[in-house]
């Protein structure tokens, strides 16, 4: 009879398998969150810059006179969700609507899904002053509700 060698694990070869992949899984979870929030914080920078730059294209429309605008008004649009849905073309005799965002994008740090995704975004009307943003009669600039801060140390609020 051929005697075969043992062929397997033992119970202290499997402990110190599982204690060294718990130990190296330990080591990558703070820089998973951080990939995690980095991301986050792209996501936002992009958004940020998506609907400010509506706005910007809501004006220019509005100095060009395709956007009715009244005298006691700013020229920025009356609401946030004017950007997407569209607002009409007064210079246009078919009446076509003017469109300066494709979708609303969302704040990436908002964790409440039955909010719109302009309900996600804090307002500044133009009357506003800019170290204390507050919403009025027009959309001037948009910035983030989370009160978290960045990983460059600025407040999420104020970027």
């Amino acid at each position: 009879m051929i005697d075969l060698p043992n062929r397997g694990f033992t119970l202290i070869e499997l402990v110190i398998t599982v204690a060294i992949v718990g130990i190296l899984a330990m080591t990558a979870m703070p820089i998973i969150e951080v990939t995690v929030k980095r991301q986050k914080e792209t996501d936002l920078r992009a958004a940020l810059r998506q609907i400010r730059a509506g706005i910007d294209a809501y004006k220019r429309a509005v100095d060009e006179g395709k956007v009715e605008k009244k005298v006691d008004e700013s020229g920025y649009p009356r609401r946030l969700e004017d950007l997407d849905q569209g607002v009409e073309n007064i210079q246009d005799p078919n009446k076509t609507k003017l469109y300066f965002l494709r979708r609303m994008p969302r704040d990436p740090f908002s964790d409440d899904p039955a909010l719109t995704a302009a309900q996600t975004w804090g307002r500044r009307s133009y009357a506003s002053p800019p170290d204390a943003p507050l919403a009025g009669v027009d959309v001037f600039d948009v910035y983030s509700l989370s009160g978290g801060v960045g990983l460059n140390g600025t407040p999420y609020r104020e970027w």
